[in-house]
C-alpha cells in the first residue's frame, strides 16, 4: 500500500542553498546527499583535470572555471523525508536565475564562512528571501580552519543582514584548537576528530556531557572555562528558539560546523527537516491554492536550453505547487490557453536525468518546452484556470550594447538572443527610438556576458562584440504610457524598451536617478517589476 497524497506531500521539503562564492555551500550540497545515499563519494570541484566534477555542474563553461553557473535540483531521501535541494550559482558572476530560484523554495539555508562573515552576494539573495517571508537556517562553515569570533559573526549577521540569530549549538575553539560543538538543547558536546575527508560519511565524534569531567581534559582548562562562560553569555543574552518567528523568516536558527570533514552536518540536517514546514499554500489570483486539498498545480520558474547538446532542446523547471502531477494527464497551460500532455517529465539531478511518471506538491520537475513556455507560467488541472503570482524580474547591474558582425546571419542572430532572454539568463532591451536595430542587454552577473557570448558563437553561429555601456542601474517607468521623450534632464541617462515595449531609463549612478526624480514630478521608477 503506497504513502496517500497527503503523506506525500507532508514528507516533502524542498530549499535553496544560498552563500558567497567559495563559502563551501557546494561541498555541503553534496554532503547532504552522502547522507541520503544518492552518492557514494563526493567529488571534488577543484583539481586536476581528470577529477570528478561536483555532482550539480554541467555546463562546459562551468568545467572551465570550476564555478556553478547554473541553478539545478538535487532531489534524494532520508530519514523518512524527501528532500528537495535547489543549488544557486555561488559565484560573484551569478545571474538572475539565481533570485529566481529562491521564488521555488519554501525556506533557504544560508552558508557563511566562519573567516569571512557576511559577504556581498549573500546580501543580495538574502533580500530576495526577506521579501517572501522565507525561513532562512544559518550554517556557519569551515571552524576548522582559522575563524572570526563566533558572537562577532551573530552580530554581522543581525546587523548587516537584519535578521535576529538563535544558535542552537556552540563552537568550542576554531582553527587548529577547534574540539566541537555544544548542543544547547541536549546540553552535550560532539567532539571534532578530522578524518579524510573522501567517501567518509563522518569525522569520528565521541559525545560528552557538559557537566562530565571527562570533557575537561579532553578539551583543556582553558576552553572549557570560555564556553562555560560562553554558555552562560548565550542563555542570557541570544534570542530564545521560537519556531513561530523562524517561519517568518525573522528569526535564524544557526549551525556551527566543518562541511569539508562533515563535521556538524548531520545534526544540521536533523535539525532542519524538524524545524521546516512541508509545501506551503501559495498566493494566486484566485486567493491561496492549499498544496494538500488542490488539484495539481505548479508554475515555471527557470528555462534551460540545449542541455543535451544532440538535441536542441528546452527544458522548463516547474516547482509543483499543489496535487500530484501525474503523468500520463494532460495539463492546461493558463497563459496560453491550451491543454497539453507534458512530455519526458523528468527529476534532474545535476547532468543526470531519469523520466518519471509521478510527482507531488514541493517537488521540481523539468520539462520538455515546445517553445512556448515562459518564466512564471502556470500549469494546472484542466477546468481550473488560476495563476500563480508572477516571478519579478530583478534590476540588471551591468549593459552591454550586441554588436552582430555578419549581417547574413540577422536572423539566427535575433533568434539566440531572443531564446537565451526567455530563459531569463539576460535581459534584453532596445533602444527607445532605434529600436531592435540597437540591442542592449543587461545580466545580474557580468559571467552572464560570457556565458552569452559562448552560446551565440557554439549554439547558434553567431559572431558578436558585446560593447560595455556606462550605466550600473535600470529603473522600469511605472506609468508605461510615459513618453520618455518629454522628460527632463534626460540626457543623462539611456531611454530603452524592454521586450514588451515597457519604457526603461538606465543611469550611471544613484545621484542621477535622485535628479531624474526631482525634476519630473509625479515620475515613478521601479526596481523590480512583478511580472
Amino acid at each position: 500500500m503506497g504513502a496517500s497524497l497527503e503523506e506525500e506531500i507532508k514528507k516533502r521539503r524542498t530549499f535553496a542553498i544560498i552563500s558567497h562564492p567559495d563559502a563551501g555551500k557546494t561541498t555541503l550540497t553534496e554532503k547532504f546527499l552522502l547522507y541520503g545515499g544518492a552518492i557514494n563519494t563526493a567529488g571534488s570541484v577543484k583539481g586536476k583535470a581528470n577529477s570528478k566534477y561536483a555532482v550539480s555542474d554541467w555546463m562546459e563553461i562551468e568545467k572551465e572555471r570550476g564555478i556553478s553557473v547554473t541553478s539545478s535540483v538535487l532531489q534524494f531521501n532520508y530519514d523518512g523525508y524527501c528532500i528537495n535541494i535547489l543549488d544557486t550559482p555561488g559565484h560573484q558572476d551569478f545571474s538572475e536565475d539565481t533570485y529566481r530560484t529562491l521564488m521555488a523554495a519554501d525556506s533557504a539555508v544560508m552558508v557563511i564562512d566562519a573567516s569571512k562573515g557576511v559577504e556581498a552576494q549573500t546580501i543580495k539573495l538574502f533580500k530576495v528571501c526577506v521579501m517572501r517571508h522565507i525561513p532562512i537556517f544559518t550554517f556557519i562553515n569551515k571552524m576548522d580552519l582559522e575563524a572570526r569570533d563566533s558572537f562577532e559573526l551573530l552580530d554581522e549577521i543581525e546587523n548587516v543582514l537584519g535578521i535576529r540569530t538563535c544558535p542552537i549549538n556552540w563552537p568550542i575553539g576554531a582553527g587548529k584548537r577547534f574540539k566541537g560543538v555544544y548542543d544547547r538543547d541536549t546540553k552535550k558536546v560532539s567532539m571534532f576528530q578530522a578524518v579524510s575527508v573522501g567517501g567518509a560519511k563522518s569525522a569520528a565524534e565521541t559525545d560528552y556531557d557538559v557537566t562530565d569531567p571527562a570533557l575537561k581534559d579532553a578539551v583543556g582548562d582553558e576552553l572549557y572555562s570560555q564556553l562555560m562562560d560562553e554558555i552562560e553569555l548565550l542563555d542570557g543574552a541570544s534570542d530564545e528558539f521560537d519556531q513561530e518567528l523562524v517561519d517568518k523568516g525573522e528569526l535564524s536558527p544557526v549551525f556551527f560546523g566543518s562541511a569539508l570533514t562533515t563535521f556538524g552536518v548531520q545534526t544540521f540536517l536533523e535539525h532542519f527537516l524538524k524545524m521546516t514546514q512541508s509545501p506551503l499554500p501559495r498566493m494566486s489570483d484566485a486567493g491561496l491554492i492549499d498544496p494538500i486539498t488542490e488539484p495539481f498545480s505548479g508554475f515555471v520558474f527557470k528555462i534551460q536550453a540545449n542541455m543535451n547538446k544532440a538535441h536542441h532542446d528546452r527544458i522548463a523547471f516547474m516547482r509543483i505547487s499543489s496535487g500530484k502531477f501525474d503523468a500520463t494527464k494532460e495539463v492546461y497551460h493558463v497563459q496560453s490557453g491550451r491543454k497539453l500532455r507534458l512530455s519526458q517529465p523528468q527529476q534532474i539531478m545535476a547532468q543526470d536525468r531519469k523520466v518519471i511518471d509521478e510527482a507531488y506538491a514541493g517537488d521540481v520537475i523539468g520539462v520538455f518546452d515546445p517553445g512556448i513556455f515562459s518564466i512564471g507560467d502556470t500549469l494546472c488541472t484542466p477546468g481550473k484556470k488560476f495563476q500563480y503570482e508572477g516571478i519579478p524580474t530583478f534590476a540588471p547591474e551591468h549593459f552591454c550594447r550586441l554588436v552582430h558582425l555578419d549581417s547574413m546571419k540577422r536572423k539566427q542572430f535575433i533568434k539566440g538572443v531572443t531564446q537565451i532572454a526567455q530563459e531569463g539568463a539576460i535581459q534584453m532591451f532596445q533602444d527607445y527610438t532605434l529600436g531592435m536595430s540597437e540591442i542592449i542587454v543587461g545580466v545580474v552577473g557580468v559571467l552572464q556576458f560570457d556565458v552569452l557570448k559562448y552560446r551565440l558563437e557554439n549554439e547558434y553561429g553567431c559572431d558578436i562584440r558585446l560593447e560595455p555601456l556606462p550605466y550600473n542601474y535600470i529603473r522600469w517607468v511605472k506609468d508605461p504610457t510615459t513618453d520618455l521623450n518629454k522628460l527632463s534632464r534626460i540626457s543623462d541617462c539611456k531611454k530603452v524598451k524592454d521586450m514588451k515595449d515597457n519604457p526603461l531609463l538606465l543611469f550611471a549612478n544613484e545621484w542621477s536617478i535622485r535628479l531624474m526624480l526631482e525634476h519630473n514630478e509625479g515620475l515613478e521608477l521601479e526596481e523590480f517589476r512583478k511580472n
